[in-house]
């Protein structure tokens, strides 16, 4: 090679790349992640991630439950454990999916190091490069990064205020068969949905599953904000109404702690005993020092007492982000009113894109997540997720109304440049607004 001709391999910044699966394509950062570094900063206000407030969690408590699991048990806590995860905690989780209306035996429960990896593991087990997997639009972010990875065809089903379509959803099973293609199953997250607020109704959860049971399609129901509700009673799992057509995920990340990374999948037998097999090639067994710290501090606190104060704290923050969208929103915006969980979902008015107008936001001390997150195929660029759960009610209002002022600005620069055609962006339906 001629002195003068700099050599390519010595200017790339991966040598590898043409080492890597094929799979890696799909591997990119989420615009989460993206938005973290800037968001943690002391002087914006983050309405983008969706962390639990942990502040009202008994530090003492969980303390004392740790020293003495490592004083009384450390060498058992500290040692490898059953791929499967810890029996007793097994049987602590179905007492406390039975609040959903669930009858499990701890034998179908299978510990994961958070749903996210009962999702990657469920997703290995199912789908081939090229299979389809049908989510609603929009829907989990962590979700749609799995089955990316593992080069799955998403496609989207809509939702409004009542959760997803039946009509969209059976719809979409017929167009991607009639298509030649393998639909592998159908990913829900049925209660205070991330990232759309909303809960698919009683009336619906029947429709949804005697169409999937009519099309022998499974069902991927997860729940991880399911005992976050405002009002009345936990709604009754698919997985109550179908122990062979629907594989639940469930999590303590929300109702206790995420540090400790503790969910689980519970599915019928013979996939079960695959997700143990993913599991083990996975990561061996889940930690069993957390899987016992949390058996512990279960038998040990009123931990239902403790959700509910987290409901409470939770019900505090919605209520003030409604409360301020309300008196500081332009017209023409909406957004849906989560009966739970931890989001909102806004729709801006037409012309304007969420992520354009990003950095204007972040500019002005104040961060949310663009709905095109949310979607696998470009869309819901005029959306946006706000997240109320770890802000205070106070640092909320305030974090509206410096939202309020960018999207004024963007309007006003709207009309006095011009705009994309009404309505572009917004290609499917979107959970609406609840206003009343």
């Amino acid at each position: 090679m001629s002195a003068d001709v700099p050599d390519v391999r010595q200017t790339r910044l991966d040598n590898y790349v043409e080492a890597y699966a094929a799979r890696t394509k799909g591997m990119t950062a989420s615009e989460i992640r993206a938005l973290f570094s800037v968001a943690s900063r002391p002087e914006v206000v983050s309405l983008a991630g969706g962390m639990p407030n942990i502040g009202g969690l008994p530090l003492d408590v969980v303390g004392s439950a740790v020293r003495d699991l490592v004083i009384e048990n450390g060498a058992t806590a500290m040692q490898y454990g059953s791929g499967q995860g810890d029996p007793t905690l097994r049987d602590q989780i179905c007492d406390i999916m039975r609040l959903e209306g669930i009858e499990a035996h701890p034998d179908d429960v299978v510990v994961t190091v958070g749903s996210q990896q009962a999702v990657d593991l469920v997703t290995r087990v199912f789908c081939d490069p090229g299979d389809v997997v049908i989510c609603e639009a929009p829907s989990y972010v962590g979700a749609l990064g799995v089955f990316r990875a593992y080069q799955c065809e998403v496609v989207h089903v809509a939702m409004d205020d009542n959760g997803v379509v039946p009509e969209a959803l059976e719809q979409a099973i017929a167009s991607v068969r009639a298509a030649g293609k393998r639909i592998k199953f159908f990913y829900t997250i049925p209660n205070f949905h991330n990232p759309a607020g909303v809960s698919l109704s009683d009336e619906r959860r029947a429709r949804v599953l005697e169409i999937c049971q009519r099309a022998q399609l499974l069902i991927l129901e997860d729940n991880p904000y399911g005992l976050l509700g405002f009002d009345g009673e936990p709604q009754r799992a698919l997985r109550a109404a179908d122990r062979e057509g629907v594989i639940y995920l469930g999590s303590f990340s929300k109702t206790f702690a995420p540090g400790f990374r503790v969910g689980w999948a519970v599915a019928p037998h013979a996939v079960r005993e695959k997700l143990v097999l993913a599991q083990e090639s996975a990561t061996l067994c889940p930690p069993i020092f957390s899987q016992l710290a949390i058996s512990s501090y279960l038998v040990r606190h009123d931990w239902m007492g403790q959700v509910k104060q987290f409901r409470e704290m939770y019900r505090e923050r919605r209520d003030a982000m409604l409360a301020a969208l309300t008196e500081k929103m332009p017209a023409a915006t909406t957004w849906t009113k989560p009966g739970g969980g931890f989001y909102v979902w806004l729709t801006l008015p037409d012309g304007l894109d969420a992520k354009a107008m990003l950095p204007r936001a972040v500019t002005n001390r104040v961060a949310y997540v663009p709905g095109t997150a949310f979607f696998s195929d470009g869309f819901g660029s005029q959306c946006m997720r706000l997240s109320y759960c770890h802000p205070t009610p106070e640092r909320i209002t305030e974090g509206v109304g410096r939202l309020a002022a960018v999207i004024n600005e963007e309007l006003e620069l709207r009309q006095t440049f011009g705009s994309v055609p009404p309505g572009a962006g917004r290609d499917y339906d979107a959970p609406g607004p609840e206003l009343s």
